[in-house]
């Protein structure tokens, strides 16, 4: 029915009131599917739509809407019916949104909530962000070891309402220190077994969080065992929560966008593109522009340093900007192939000899095939066959030089602890440009004489 239903028709529900028909719309398709045909709805006709689901479904289809939309309409409805709302929202999602509220309608809505949910609400925010703390969800399956498997499955009944998933359910003892985790297929498996235990099917050897632990590194633990979430624990293990997968893409998407944007020597941007203001996004712009553009000026002295060399040889400007970019583009292709083969994991510091050796390998073959193309162009240009030699001998150089800086460099500053990304494509670019000029002069003088 809903496949076919245009803007008009639920404006038109809404206009008169169609309870019946809104609240069919609400629950017949998926979540996802209710959000995307009222994209293009206002927000407070959005708000009056959701107002006919049930709470827990109203949460579902407003966790679909971007999240600046989710700000607007928990900033300018009700505060009784946010806290609603905001209740039945999972809890790492609603400690998030409501850090982008202002403090006073946070005042607002918190009274409204119950406590238990004010308390979650509190200690989430008091992690610091980036970490497995602020990142993670209280909503967790816990359950004693000496439950059956049959009162396991009548306890996680009676528990399923509460929490965000059930992947996994975690064994604890009655500190909640974490004692080993039980996958929901075992526990189904295990009804052939009904006086089986959850101690003797659990399994013990568990990849854990600290709650302290830096995003990155979770998510990594989660990509390289595969895991659909990862229990988070304190110094003492007890478990505080859990980091669903979900939350693990977030994160990767969030470290590939800061990794790509530092990439293009652009500061990392804490906020939506269209969202950010201009002064801020001019700032995080201008910062590496200026370095890169006193890098340039260095390329510049050096030109001016070979002066005479250029005057005497004028036929070998024409071919500056081939060097430089020869140089500047190799290097680029090296560091970025090595920056996202390091911050996939495909790369350690252990394996920088296997990357020099490679670049030098591919280097020699790529100045190779571009030396040849030079100089059959510098032939022609040149005052004897002889002097044309420069371009091709500095070509290979200048490509051999740019591939192995592209390598080494984000190696070097994982190394010594700061992000592989700041040695980003143009400030390795800047870097290639003086030694090429540099190599090519000093390749012309030894030939030229």
């Amino acid at each position: 029915m809903f496949n076919t239903l245009f803007l008009p028709e639920l404006r038109e529900m809404l206009a008169g009131e169609n309870r019946a028909e809104l609240e069919e719309f609400c629950v017949t398709l998926n979540a996802g599917r209710t959000a995307e045909f009222m994209e293009g709805l206002e927000d407070m006709e959005i708000w009056q739509v959701l107002q006919f689901a049930e709470p827990e479904r109203r949460a579902e289809i407003f966790g679909y809407f971007p999240e600046d939309r989710q700000v607007a309409m928990l900033g300018l409805q009700k505060a009784a019916e946010v806290a609603e709302l905001v209740e039945e929202i999972p809890a790492d999602d609603r400690v998030d949104l409501l850090q982008e509220l202002s403090d006073h309608r946070v005042d607002e809505i918190l009274p409204l909530l119950p406590v238990e949910d004010r308390r979650d609400i509190q200690r989430l925010q008091s992690y610091a962000e980036g970490t497995a703390g602020a990142l993670m969800t209280t909503e967790v399956a816990m359950l004693a070891e000496n439950l059956t498997a049959r009162e396991a499955l009548e306890e996680l009944g009676r528990q399923a309402s509460e929490l965000e998933t059930i992947y996994y359910l975690y064994v604890v003892d009655e500190n909640k220190l974490l004692r080993g985790i039980v996958s929901t297929r075992q526990l189904i498996s295990s009804l052939a077994r009904p006086s089986r235990t959850l101690g003797e099917m659990m399994e013990s050897d568990l990849v854990v969080a600290h709650v302290a632990d830096d995003q990155e590194s979770v998510a990594e633990n989660v990509e390289k065992f595969n895991l659909l979430a990862i229990p988070v624990v304190d110094s003492g293990r007890q478990l505080l929560g859990i980091i669903t997968h979900d939350d693990v893409i977030d994160v990767v998407r969030e470290e590939l966008a800061e990794d790509a944007q530092r990439i293009a020597a652009v500061a990392p941007l804490e906020e939506e593109f269209l969202r950010i203001g201009l002064l801020t996004l001019s700032w995080k712009r201008g910062i590496w522009l200026t370095i890169l553009f006193f890098a340039a000026l260095l390329t510049a002295f050096a030109l001016r340093h070979y002066e005479l060399e250029l005057e005497r040889y004028a036929w070998l400007v024409w071919f500056i900007p081939l060097i430089i970019s020869a140089g500047g583009n190799s290097g680029s292709q090296s560091a970025t192939l090595v920056i996202t083969a390091m911050t996939s994991g495909q790369v350690k510091f252990r394996d920088w000899p296997t990357v020099m050796k490679r670049e030098v390998v591919v280097s020699l073959m790529l100045g190779g095939f571009l030396a040849t193309i030079g100089l059959a162009v510098a032939v022609t240009i040149a005052p004897t066959p002889f002097a044309a030699l420069v371009i091709p001998l500095t070509l290979i150089s200048v490509i051999v030089c740019g591939c192995l800086c592209g390598g080494a460099l984000p190696i070097v500053f994982k190394r010594i602890g700061l992000d592989p990304a700041m040695m980003s494509n143009p400030f390795v670019a800047g870097i290639i440009d003086i030694l090429g000029i540099v190599i090519y002069i000093n390749i012309a003088r030894a030939i030229l004489g």
